[in-house]
Order: structure tokens, then C-alpha cells, then sequence
């Protein structure tokens, strides 16, 4: 890997200054997404957690 920062002058604090801030323009939509995503998700685990009742109270009966 070559060392870009080195003493050849080609550093640009500027460049590194402007990705800092396109990561952070970005970082709130993926903050929105993911808790626009978590709906589905959270329907998802109620539904897992219904089937394995379900199941439960179908062996349970079986069983008895």
C-alpha cells in the first residue's frame, strides 16, 4: 500500500473534510430506513412467536 499522507505534499485535509461530511449527510436516511424497515420486522417475529404457540398448544393437546 502506498502511504499518501507521506511528505510529498499530496495530503489534502479538504478532501478528507468533505467525505466527513457526505458520511454524515448520509448517516440520518439510514437511520430512517432502518426504522421504516423495523415494522415488517417486528410483524415477522409476532408471527414466529404465534406459530410456536400454536405448535406448543397442538402437541400439548396430543399429548395429554
Amino acid at each position: 500500500m502506498a502511504n499518501t499522507e507521506g511528505p510529498q505534499g499530496n495530503y489534502d485535509p479538504a478532501g478528507s473534510t468533505q467525505m466527513f461530511r457526505a458520511f454524515v449527510d448520509e448517516a440520518p436516511q439510514g437511520r430512517q430506513q432502518a426504522a421504516a424497515s423495523s415494522g415488517p420486522r417486528i410483524g415477522l417475529i409476532a408471527g414466529v412467536v404465534l406459530a410456536v404457540a400454536i405448535v406448543a398448544a397442538v402437541a400439548w393437546l396430543a399429548l395429554r
